[in-house]
């Protein structure tokens, strides 16, 4: 098996600000584990404040000559570094892996749906347009134009570490705006290696910036303090959103916040069950579960719902568990011991409170960060993983009676990101669509993402859309101009 590891050389495991590769100001680093393993794989830069605003310098002096770059050049190299990514598919996944735990083949597909924010940005790229019309009363006419709003700090959390970066730095670079990532310090060598990338296309020095850190807070916070930063995307859990809404609030910064979720699954009696489990499981699994639009709660309507338990629980129950560089492996090591332990507590919550486990449900010993999947029944209302973000390969089970009952239990969270409905009856269907409080909804589906799509919550969800047409817009202004014209 060859080391993924040299697809990065040492080199570039520092800090990428304008033209260089740099170790951070005072020397120190931090070391990237590997969860399967919990062996050291690297170590790299960890960033300080004064290396934060450094990136802001590169950032802002690039930002001007990158705003006035033909949106035909920067289409090319999205599309370049699209073109680099599928070409380099094999290695970046195994990288992915390494550091973040998931099996190989959830990390090719993470490539390839990663590269794919590339493709569709670089042609949203030359299709940004304002407008010019006659006002309603005569006398003069409006123009508008659109303008990219400014350097952009970008804070990406660990469980998709190229494709959440992707889903932020194609719409900002198309619409004209300089960027400093900040990715997790868990999963920070994919982020580095996707600016190396995008380094070797051709963007030039200023534009992408990524500085790794373990000190999260105050580097980002000097850098939301500071009047040059113009916007902030976060994703990542719902209490540090609210936080840096705080922080940002202060400079009235623009902000996209793609927080937390508990998503409601919903398993009607008319359902196709061949689809409804083959989507639950991709709704529950897809990522081992760590996945803000993972199915947190499953409701299945009374008749049909032992049947759907029984075929759930043995395609659970048969999933193998391992490395996730191991051939054969559907569920790898979750992302660190605090994570697993969460959810060893859920479980036994939900069990002390009258719950049942069919399958799994034991946190296995040894080395590694693995818990395996697991499904429960019978989980009571009051249950702490019917209201917190499970965020791992564990299932839920509630039954219910009638449409009223569920769209209740349903929307009853603060959370408000992605539901799943499986029915045959299309106005059903549609009813739920209209009645879940919620951003996104995936009918007889399972898999919502799509860069083609608006991906985005409501409530306490977040606030803005990433992916589609949609998604450059929050990196424009608009300027109106009334002319006189008489």
């Amino acid at each position: 098996m060859s080391d993924p590891m040299n697809v990065l050389a040492p080199e570039h495991r520092r800090l990428r600000i304008g033209d260089a590769w740099r170790d951070a100001a005072s020397g120190a680093t931090f070391a990237v584990e590997d969860p399967a393993t919990g062996k050291t794989i690297a170590e790299v830069a960890d960033a300080g404040v004064a290396d934060g605003l450094a990136a802001l310098d590169a950032a802002s002096r690039a930002m001007a000559e990158w705003a006035a770059t033909p949106p035909r050049k920067r289409s090319e190299l999205l599309t370049a570094t699209y073109r680099a990514l599928t070409g380099r598919s094999e290695e970046i996944a195994r990288l992915i892996t390494l550091e973040m735990g998931k099996p190989l083949a959830e990390a090719r597909a993470e490539v390839a749906y990663g590269a794919e924010f590339f493709r569709w940005f670089a042609e949203e790229a030359v299709r940004v347009e304002g407008r010019y019309s006659t006002a309603p009363a005569g006398g003069y006419r409006i123009l508008t134009v659109p303008k990219p709003v400014g350097p952009c700090v970008f804070v990406t959390p660990w469980n998709f570490p190229l494709a959440m970066g992707a889903r932020k730095i194609a719409p900002a670079l198309a619409a004209g705006c300089t960027t400093i990532t900040k990715p997790a310090a868990q999963t920070p060598l994919t982020m580095l290696l996707l600016a190396r990338i995008m380094e070797e296309v051709g963007v030039p020095p200023g534009v992408v910036n990524v500085i790794t850190t373990k000190r999260s807070g105050e580097v980002v916070s000097a850098l939301l303090a500071d009047r040059r930063t113009r916007k902030l995307s976060f994703t990542g859990s719902t209490e540090v959103g609210r936080v840096l809404l705080r922080q940002a609030a202060d400079n009235v910064l623009r902000t996209s916040m793609e927080l937390g979720g508990n998503a409601a699954l919903i398993v009607c009696a008319d359902a196709d069950l061949d689809v409804a489990v083959d989507g639950a499981m991709v709704a529950k699994m897809r990522n081992i579960g760590e996945s803000c639009i993972a199915a947190n709660r499953i409701y299945v309507e009374e008749p049909v719902r032992e049947e759907f338990t029984a075929r759930f629980a043995e395609r659970m129950g048969a999933l193998s568990v391992g490395h996730g560089l191991d051939d054969g492996v559907d569920v790898g090591a979750l992302i660190d011991d605090p994570s697993v332990a969460k959810i060893d507590e859920l479980v036994a919550d939900a069990v002390d409170r009258g719950a049942r486990v069919l399958v799994g449900g034991e946190r296995p010993d040894g080395p590694g960060h693995f818990y395996p999947p697991t499904v429960l029944v019978d989980v009571p209302d009051d249950a702490r993983m019917l209201k917190e973000e499970i965020f791992g390969p564990v299932a839920p089970i509630i039954s219910f009676t009638s449409d009223d009952e569920v769209l209740a239990k349903a929307n009853d969270t603060e959370y408000g990101l992605v539901g799943y409905v499986f029915t045959r009856d299309l106005q059903r269907a549609l009813r739920f669509a209209e009645g879940l409080e919620t951003g996104m909804i995936g009918v007889n589906r399972g898999l919502i993402s799509d860069p083609s799509a608006p991906f985005g919550g409501v409530k306490q969800s977040g606030i803005g859309k990433e992916g589609s047409h949609e998604g450059i817009l929050e990196y424009l202004d608009l300027t109106y101009a009334a002319i006189d014209l008489p």
